[in-house]
């Protein structure tokens, strides 16, 4: 199988060749940590996550490196620290942590690198200087901005003509401006606002210069794959690959370019400044992360996705099957004398079953076909434990907890996953009922045991006994 991608820049899907397959690079662009992120800004995070996976899977966990930045200074965190009366680095520290805790919650692995804008000023710098020196930027008026004649090629990746793109990128039209799409690498700090020393003169950078220094300083250019939201293509990744072709670095800055579709709430994109959010903080103490994990992956990447509460809700009951299987099929092997656990037969379907969520994913993450695989090899996993197929079971369990692990699933103990919509007090509560109706069990105290059985039936409950001792889980809900 090979690793097929969708390339904004070509517009068509290809087969993904990485330059050195010993250094595989990509980078997506991150937050600015000036708040709680709403779920939208996760879609993102959990889609290029699954490529970071799918990545290391194919070329070895070392082999991959993934940057993903950080925003930390910005007008809303200078807004936030001014209104708090701290430093920006304090805003911009809380908020990344709260940013890294729920994108760990939806099983987000943690990026090679997250660069952070204040620590690559020095880089900023020295790019923008070597665009100047190049005569693709020019010093006007106490900023520095970026000359798109400078780039013949500018448009190509969003498709647009030039008229469009000065009316979408809402750039400022200033006299000291060569051209009305020209966009600023430096420009002064505002009263209260932090300030670099540059040879430039005392400011700080524009929004598209950042991620340009960043990629080169964490992963050098070119690299294999940039990724980021829809709506960042224009202007931000426009005007990021003019700088990073413009500054000496040769006629490449990415191989291939990928972007998510929009995370719609109602008919609209979900945003802060329309107020039609929700936020993944608030919904983390509500859903497991593996369920707004697979709701964000449920539509096709490239494909808007329509935000509800139904969405979650199916997740969770596509999970709950899953793990249904696993917390069965676990209690089945724990009845298994250990020498009758010999392998035998080669559970061809199981194995076509997990090949088929393999090639989903790198046939362009196609996560639908992976997921429907996955339920594949539920069923599989299913018949060998009626079967009583010992071997069966263990081959098919294992290949379901690889697939669905390769893709940030069952990572949790199954029986344990059931529990999780019991609080502290009903915990309590039923394991003191368990202990009770064991006790009444050894007495031979029949009818008690039973009543026990239906003070447990009656919260919800539902018993397994195994040849382990009892275990319980919250019933699934008809």
């Amino acid at each position: 199988m090979t690793l097929s991608l969708y390339d904004t820049l070509t517009r068509g899907k290809r087969a993904f060749a990485p330059r050195d397959p010993k250094r595989v690079t990509m980078y997506v662009c991150g937050p600015t940590v000036y708040n709680y992120a709403h779920i939208g800004n996760f879609r993102p995070v959990v889609v290029f996550d699954l490529l970071f996976r799918v990545l290391r899977d194919l070329y070895g966990n070392e082999a991959v490196l993934y940057a993903a930045n950080v925003t930390d200074v910005d007008d809303k965190i200078n807004r936030k620290a001014t209104e708090e009366g701290v430093p920006i680095g304090v805003i911009s520290d809380r908020y990344l942590a709260a940013y890294n805790a729920d994108a760990a919650a939806l099983g987000a692995l943690q990026p090679t690198f997250q660069p952070r804008v204040t620590e690559t000023m020095d880089a900023i710098i020295a790019f923008i200087g070597d665009l100047v020196t190049e005569g693709a930027a020019y010093a006007a008026e106490g900023h520095v901005l970026f000359d798109t004649q400078a780039f013949p090629d500018y448009g190509k990746l969003s498709g647009r003509p030039m008229d469009e793109m000065i009316a979408g990128a809402r750039v400022d039209v200033a006299p000291y401006k060569r051209h009305p799409a020209d966009f600023v690498l430096w420009k002064p700090s505002k009263a209260d606002e932090p300030v670099w020393e540059s040879a430039f003169g005392p400011g700080r950078p524009g929004w598209h210069i950042e991620c340009t220094a960043m990629i080169e300083q964490a992963l050098g250019l070119p690299i294999d794959i940039h990724g980021g939201g829809i709506d960042l293509v224009f202007p931000h990744h426009e005007n990021e690959l003019a700088q990073g072709v413009c500054a000496g670095h040769g006629h490449e800055y990415a191989d291939v370019w990928m972007h998510n579709g929009f995370l719609n709430m109602g008919d609209e994109k979900m945003s802060k400044s329309l107020g039609n959010v929700a936020l993944a903080h608030d919904l983390l103490k509500q859903y497991p992360g593996e369920a707004i994990r697979w709701a964000l992956l449920a539509g096709h990447y490239r494909q808007p996705l329509e935000w509800t509460g139904d969405l979650i809700e199916q997740a969770k009951s596509a999970l709950d099957r899953l793990y249904r299987v696993l917390d069965d099929s676990a209690r089945f092997l724990d009845g298994v004398p250990t020498g009758a656990r010999a392998s035998g037969g080669e559970h061809t379907g199981a194995t076509q079953a997990f090949d088929a969520v393999l090639g989903a994913l790198q046939d362009d993450l196609n996560t639908p076909t992976a997921f429907a695989g996955l339920f594949q090899l539920a069923d599989h996993l299913r018949a060998a434990v009626m079967g009583k197929d010992v071997a069966g079971v263990e081959r098919s369990r294992a290949l379901l907890l690889e697939a669905g692990q390769l893709m940030g699933f069952l990572h949790a103990d199954a029986g344990t996953w059931f529990q999780g919509g019991a609080d502290d007090d009903l915990k309590a509560k039923v394991e003191a009922l368990i202990a009770a109706r064991l006790a009444a069990r050894t007495a031979r105290d029949w009818p008690e045991a039973d009543r026990i059985r239906g003070e447990l039936s009656a919260l919800n409950v539902e018993v397994m006994d195994g040849p382990t001792g009892a275990t319980w889980r919250i019933k699934e809900q008809a």
